[in-house]
């Protein structure tokens, strides 16, 4: 695997999996320094035509991410844990947002917030058998694309106009199926959460001192 070193080979200045200058990673970067712009345009401008380019940028941006990173071969650590941290605070910040606007009711966007601060319960449950993480799902990825497709139709149907009138049910349509399936894609991670801590003993402790 890239970035894995043989314990008999002498370690290299920069790994290709240790690298933090890289294409993917700036674009991840964007992406983060492009979340507090958007809570900007939306809270205080109202600018809802800029924030859909925000969305737009940053949609695009996340596609070429993970595409840049194969073809450029830029693969590295920090980029597998800076685009999902993107991806979930987008997740959250937006809906806030457009509960703030009165856009989005708040009861949905509980249960958005509750389904990955339970899902953060995990991580501890996990790390007691050795692992970092689970693998990902399909359809966790997919709840994820739903959501992220659904704000920006959200945003612009927000517009007092025929756009506006037929891109709002889109939007909606786009948040039913991806609250759905983030919700079951939470049912999933659990389920196997609880395999993983049923069959793998615990780590054993290193003492400290």
């Amino acid at each position: 695997m890239a970035g894995e070193q043989s314990p008999h080979q002498a370690p290299s200045a920069a790994t290709p999996g240790d690298r933090i200058l890289t294409v993917p990673n700036a674009l991840s970067v964007m992406r983060l320094a492009l979340i507090p712009v958007f809570v900007w345009l939306v809270l205080f401008e109202k600018s809802d035509g800029w924030a859909f380019v925000v969305l737009f940028v940053s949609g695009v941006s996340d596609w070429l991410d993970g595409k840049l990173a194969r073809l450029l071969d830029q693969s590295s650590r920090i980029g597998e844990l800076l685009d999902p941290a993107a991806d979930r605070l987008y997740v959250i910040v937006i809906p806030i947002c457009f509960g703030l606007r009165d856009i989005v009711p708040w009861w949905l966007i509980g249960v958005i917030i509750a389904r990955d601060v339970l899902l953060f319960a995990t991580a501890p449950l996990l790390r007691s058998r050795g692992l970092l993480a689970l693998p990902v799902l399909y359809v966790g990825k997919a709840a994820t694309f739903a959501l992220m497709s659904a704000f920006p139709w959200l945003l612009v149907g927000q517009l007092d106009s025929v756009v506006g009138t037929i891109c709002y049910p889109i939007g909606w349509a786009f948040l039913i199926w991806g609250v759905g399936m983030y919700v079951w894609s939470f049912v999933l991670y659990w389920a196997q959460t609880l395999l993983v801590i049923r069959h793998m003993p615990p780590v054993p402790r290193v003492p400290v001192g």
